[in-house]
């Protein structure tokens, strides 16, 4: 068996070639009892530690974690060209994206809040990705809903024009290690938000420790609605051989994107993924 399926994701990825089985429910007779169900937890209420094993439990391990940075098609061949993808303030820029996603205010807003207190490194610094292919932010583009975030050219623009790059915490974290003296990323080379990164009340966590946490509560979240607006910040550039797979909306799109990725040299796995880029039922 091969290692991805026809549509060019991991087996078991694609929900079109392995749809989701309905869970069996056994139908049981039971005495009515008083069920009290738990209330979901916010990322600034303290969790109440666990009765069983909670210190001898490890914890879980986030650097699966996968993060998805969008950009427009037309911004690929720059992106491949320089081979890393910069942030907006970082002073390697030669040619600015053909397209910009942001709104004007967006870029400003993210160039005057900075991250931490220890200096004034703005939110701009940083290459953004988010935590799910449907945060809150793409789904406005998906869905052609007018959103203050985003420029005035993505009306002109349908979601198959855009590209999902695919990276994950480990890849960002493992390079930043190997790319250190001392082994380890520097503080405050990668960032993660709880929320909207220009919002008043999301925090920034500038540690590696803080930023597992913040990770672990948002993927245990039964309500993780944070998620959607959540980012993973690095700063300065991402070398795009940390992209590990381009994600389109069809074979269209898909064939436009070998094209060029094959014209910069490179084997990047380009993949159909739809549910990506479809409106939200």
């Amino acid at each position: 068996m091969g290692e991805e399926c026809i549509h060019g994701l991991d087996y078991g990825l694609c929900d079109a070639c392995f749809p989701k089985a309905m869970p069996e429910v056994p139908v049981v007779t039971v005495a009515k009892t008083r069920v009290t169900r738990p209330r979901a937890m916010s990322l600034t209420a303290p969790r109440r530690p666990s009765n069983s094993g909670s210190l001898t439990t490890p914890l879980m391990d986030v650097t699966d974690q996968r993060l998805y940075h969008v950009t427009h098609v037309t911004n690929l061949p720059a992106i491949l060209s320089a081979g890393l993808i910069f942030a907006d303030a970082s002073p390697s820029w030669t040619e600015r994206p053909s397209v910009d996603i942001s709104s004007a205010e967006t870029r400003e807003s993210r160039r005057t809040i900075v991250v931490s207190d220890n200096d004034d490194t703005s939110v701009a610094s940083y290459v953004p990705f988010f935590l799910t292919p449907t945060s809150s932010v793409w789904a406005s583009v998906r869905e052609n809903v007018a959103d203050p975030r985003l420029s005035a050219a993505i009306k002109e623009s349908a979601a198959s024009d855009f590209v999902i790059l695919v990276s994950s915490v480990k890849s960002v974290l493992d390079a930043h290690a190997a790319a250190s003296p001392d082994g380890d990323e520097s503080p405050g080379a990668v960032v993660v938000s709880d929320g909207d990164a220009t919002h008043s009340l999301t925090r920034f966590a500038t540690t590696r420790e803080a930023g597992d946490r913040v990770l672990r509560k948002l993927r245990t979240e039964e309500e993780p609605v944070q998620v959607l607006a959540a980012e993973y910040l690095v700063r300065d550039s991402v070398p795009f051989e940390l992209v590990t797979l381009i994600g389109v909306a069809n074979d269209k799109a898909r064939d436009r994107v070998k094209a060029i990725v094959k014209e910069a040299g490179l084997k990047t796995r380009v993949a159909v993924y739809p549910p990506w880029f479809q409106r939200a039922e």
